[in-house]
């Protein structure tokens, strides 16, 4: 199996969609966060939204970690536009799928409001969704209900990655 990206805006599940997904398939789990640079790090946390210069390079780091993972391999990655995802997809080297959590945006203040230790804070979520270009359409994207339960998003996704019906899919 190729590469999967989990991906949305922020709030949306990546994290514990991407490292159950992971999990359940048997393929490590690349945390797109951790391979954010410093200064990234510290313009979100002042709540200064990213630009594509910022994007740039930790798209590439998460492309060529997801084609470092030879065997296959899950990442979380907001990849909001189609040039993000095309920028990925070139990166990876291979034939990478992504899994596109949408939620509503009450649905993703809430989640956001409620999460502690994480470097975005809420007051972002209105600039990720204007820089949003939702996948719908796109080859190679699955776009699931991100408010559904994490089990029954794992086994959607496990089984669209695998082509198998959900009753088929590994346990």
């Amino acid at each position: 199996m190729g590469p999967v990206i989990v991906m949305g805006v922020s709030g949306c599940g990546k994290s514990s969609i991407g490292a159950a997904l992971g999990e359940r398939l048997g393929l490590p789990y690349i945390e797109g966060d951790r391979l954010h640079p410093a200064s990234n790090i510290a313009k979100m946390s002042a709540g200064i939204a990213l630009d594509d210069a910022d994007r740039w390079p930790w798209l590439d780091e998460i492309g060529h970690a997801l084609a470092a993972g030879g065997g296959g391999a899950v990442a979380s990655c907001s990849a909001l536009k189609r040039a993000y995802r095309d920028r990925l997809r070139s990166a990876a080297g291979r034939d990478l799928r992504f899994v596109f959590l949408e939620l509503t945006r009450i649905e993703l203040e809430r989640r956001m409001s409620l999460r502690t230790g994480h470097f975005m804070p809420a007051t972002l979520l209105d600039s990720q969704l204007a820089t949003l270009e939702p996948p719908a359409g796109e080859a190679g994207v699955l776009v699931l209900d991100g408010a559904a339960a994490l089990d029954d998003i794992v086994v959607a996704a496990a089984s669209w990655l695998l082509g198998t019906t959900p009753e088929e899919s590994p346990s």
